[in-house]
């Protein structure tokens, strides 16, 4: 019998495997494309950060429906940097089954954040991107990425932070993803509520400061923290230590 947390949790898997066929679609639509530049940022940033020209492995945990794992290639390439493997973990059957049609390349795991199946100290980069506030168990993540990465790897999170004191811009923000995003994406995707969670998400989630203290507490350290178009996108880059 699944206790309180787990039963959240599997909700959202749920939620996201309703929504995975529309997902790309009304992604796109919502973002008006701009979230390409925040992950291509995410990327060339993590490349400089950790100064290799060769890694063994990449893993991006909630990975969707792979988009940013063809990120982190491209870049690679642009970059000259070769990587041997990269790696896609989610425990929604859904989303994968998506990416597995759209980059059929990659490896793919379906399983939780906190229950990452790869070995001690394998990866040099984990990413998490619009995902680590879908995890409910976010203590035992951070302490799994921790586990998987090699020393001095990095933890590189996109995502959408709660701002506690937002500017007049800021606020402008709240309204569209508050009011204007869940109508978009309950249209395309004709599931309305799953929409609706999304600024509900954000709203529960974490500031910024505190995601950088949690990272800290599970032995990261912190390289780069910005916000991007009026606040709406937060990047977060750390060191295994």
């Amino acid at each position: 019998m699944m206790n309180k947390k787990e039963e959240k949790q599997a909700k959202i898997v749920s939620m996201f495997d309703d929504i995975a066929p529309t997902y790309d679609t009304a992604n796109r639509v919502m973002s008006m494309g701009v979230d390409k530049s925040w992950r291509r940022k995410a990327c060339d940033l993590a490349y400089k950060f950790y100064s290799k020209e060769s890694l063994d492995k990449i893993v991006d945990v909630a990975c969707g429906t792979g988009d940013m794992m063809e990120f982190w290639r491209s870049r690679a390439e642009y970059s000259n940097i070769s990587c041997m493997e990269i790696v896609g973990v989610d425990p929604s059957v859904g989303m994968l089954d998506v990416a597995r049609q759209k980059y059929p390349n990659f490896k793919y795991h379906i399983s939780k954040a906190t229950q990452i199946p790869l070995d001690d100290s394998s990866a040099d980069i984990l990413s998490i991107t619009y995902g680590i506030r879908n995890v409910v168990e976010r203590e035992e993540a951070l302490k799994e990425f921790k586990r998987v990465l090699k020393k001095d790897g990095l933890v590189v999170i996109l995502e959408f932070m709660k701002n506690e004191n937002p500017s007049v811009l800021g606020k402008v923000r709240d309204f569209y993803m508050n009011k204007v995003l869940p109508k978009v994406g309950g249209f395309i995707s004709k599931n309305l509520e799953a929409y609706e969670y999304l600024p509900n998400s954000i709203e529960d989630f974490s500031t910024v400061e505190n995601m950088q203290y949690e990272l800290e507490t599970a032995g990261f350290e912190m390289l780069y923290s910005k916000s991007f178009s009026m606040d709406i996108s937060t990047l977060l880059i750390a060191r295994k230590k």
